[in-house]
């Protein structure tokens, strides 16, 4: 699925639904509908064809009655589990699709049947007989859903920047210091006034145009007898059977790292079947730093796929540059973001799902922010006594990073450990009730990552990025049956460094994979921007004139680095390239 558009209420007409469906064409949609089921709700959507590509599936799905319809976006990998239980119950099924499947189960079984869900969805069922509306997201945030609400209208779309023409909204500059620290807007927010993100793992049962409320989908949990590295390969396994599940062609996003290596290896070991492999290959000047390319060469004489490498390089990037910013929805400070959106482009013509490891960071405690919070948590008195001055002294800079980060709250030191500045107390607060606190204290913060980090940045690119090019992403680390074993998991030490990912591959003879320092999934922005070159020149020049132009709006932080970037380009290029990115999207909206 591409993209779901409602407006609901005053002003509900098939003209403002033109207006958000419009805004998602770029996306590569096979196929798009429009309805207005009764009077003031229009219901559009733009389908990707995953499962039973045939007309056949085409939304908004009707039941026969006429009386129910879904559009959603996404896929239910249990969907067979689903589909057998309702063949017992004597439903009757005219496709092979998981839209079918969801609709029975939704009728049936309605707020309930969310609960036995496992899959990635935003979705808006409407069931005219009892006039009500269900919206929901799936638990991860894997699919985006976003919002905006009166007190007479509902307006919902995959999109944030649909909504926002359609209300003619301007851009939030408040959001810029969030940015500036995170990378992302507020939680919740967008860069949008007045659109908001619609929570992952929320429902809302929404009678006559009322206002809704939200509620928690229920976690359906299975207690674990064993919480061990068996147990765990086991899930993931299963995970991969599933969400490698696709009656169109798949392929897998493979950076020569532990995580996507683990999952291409256990699906090829499980099922002799290779697949084609997407990898970014840099410029030789940097391939031994940025060593994706000559990594997965290697495992290509281990394990067998079809290599399909992404050529990268500053020729590539101010060639692709404006296509891209077309098709963003508004700016995550991350480059990972183009990468993603370059390997699509090439996927596309051979692959309509993508297979990442994305989630497994996060949950497993493979960021660098994370054994240094492990750092602090073991010597935290000692550290605490150091006085104030060590952090000024000339360390390197992740050394520096880590002693100006430290602060007698745990949750502080490790927003800070986290942001590529340390925190003031106002945007601490914005983030600290995020934590959930019955957590032990390192697990909060893998928590704090799976619910902001992830959700804000990781998997908003990569849909953002794929879906431009009519391609859907998957994550099996995030499979519901991972989150439910990882929720249970009581000793820290499991989850410290992938230490069950890293075990996993010793034990496929893969352990050289797994002993690859890490290096993290970008652009080599410090070797471009470091030499004297057009391209850096463009960075810069660009980055001053937001600086002199924005200079009301900006911390002041923002504004010393931006207006003498070629002077901090050692210590803040993620800082100079987000907010390069984040002009460069201005003008555009301005355009």
């Amino acid at each position: 699925m591409c993209g779901i558009h409602v407006v609901w209420g005053k002003g509900a007409n098939e003209e403002a639904l033109n207006v958000l469906m419009d805004s998602a064409k770029h996306r590569g949609p096979d196929q798009e509908s429009k309805l207005s089921p009764w009077p003031g709700i229009w219901i559009g959507v733009n389908r990707l064809k995953i499962l039973h590509p045939g007309p056949e599936a085409d939304q908004p799905f009707w039941l026969p009655d006429g009386n129910q319809l879904l559009i959603w976006n996404g896929e239910i990998y249990n969907y067979q589990d689903l589909r057998n239980l309702l063949l017992k119950m004597g439903v009757e099924f005219f496709t092979r699709s998981d839209t079918e499947v969801l609709l029975h189960w939704l009728k049936i079984f309605g707020t309930a049947g969310l609960e036995k869900l496992q899959g990635i969805f935003a979705l808006v069922f409407v069931d005219l007989s009892a006039q009500n509306i269900l919206v929901a997201r799936d638990r991860n945030g894997e699919k985006p859903l976003y919002y905006h609400q009166t007190h007479d209208s509902l307006i919902l779309s995959s999109e944030s920047r649909g909504i926002a023409k359609l209300l003619g909204s301007s851009v939030d500059m408040v959001q810029v210091e969030y940015f500036h620290y995170l990378r992302t807007p507020q939680p919740g927010k967008t860069f949008f006034k007045g659109v908001k993100e619609w929570k992952p793992a929320r429902f809302s049962l929404i009678r006559d145009q009322s206002a809704f409320r939200w509620d928690d989908i229920p976690k359906n949990k299975q207690p674990e007898k064993e919480k061990n590295q068996n147990r765990f390969l086991e899930l993931l396994k299963d995970a991969v059977l599933h969400q490698f599940h696709a009656d169109v062609p798949l392929g897998m996003l493979l950076s020569g790292g532990s995580d996507s290596t683990l999952l291409y290896a256990l699906w090829y070991y499980e099922t002799g079947v290779p697949l084609p492999a997407f990898t970014a290959q840099f410029e030789k000047g940097v391939q031994k730093k940025y060593d994706d390319a000559l990594a997965v060469k290697k495992l290509h004489k281990k394990l067998p796929f079809e290599q399909q490498s992404v050529e990268v390089n500053q020729s590539v990037f101010r060639e692709n540059w404006n296509e891209y910013l077309q098709n963003l929805d508004y700016p995550v400070g991350d480059s990972a973001s183009f990468l993603i959106w370059l390997i699509g482009k090439k996927a596309k013509e051979s692959v309509k799902v993508l297979i990442s490891g994305a989630g497994a960071d996060e949950l497993w405690g493979g960021y660098q922010r994370h054994q240094a919070f492990h750092t602090y948590l073991n010597n935290r008195g000692l550290l605490l006594q150091l006085p104030s001055f060590v952090g000024k002294l000339p360390f390197g800079r992740n050394w520096i990073k880590f002693f100006s980060g430290i602060d007698p709250d745990p949750r502080k030191t490790f927003l800070n450990f986290s942001a590529l500045e340390t925190l003031s107390s106002d945007l601490f607060e914005d983030y600290e009730r995020v934590f959930r606190k019955k957590l032990p204290l390192y697990k909060q913060m893998l928590d704090f990552d799976r619910q902001i980090y992830l959700v804000q940045d990781i998997l908003k690119i990569q849909d953002n990025a794929l879906m431009a090019h009519g391609v859907e992403g998957r994550s099996p680390y995030l499979d519901q049956g991972m989150l439910n074993f990882w929720e249970q998991i009581e000793n820290e030490e499991d989850l410290i460094g992938k230490k069950w990912i890293r075990q996993s591959l010793q034990d496929l003879e893969l352990g050289w994979v797994a002993d690859r320092k890490k290096l993290g999934f970008g652009l080599p922005l410090l070797e471009w921007l470091s030499e004297t070159s057009e391209f850096s020149n463009w960075i810069f020049s660009t980055v001053q004139e937001f600086e002199r132009t924005y200079q009301k709006e900006l911390p002041e932080t923002t504004k010393v680095i931006l207006s003498k970037p070629g002077d901090y380009v050692k210590t803040h290029f993620l800082t100079i390239y987000n907010f390069f990115l984040l002009a460069e999207w201005l003008k555009l909206q301005k355009a």
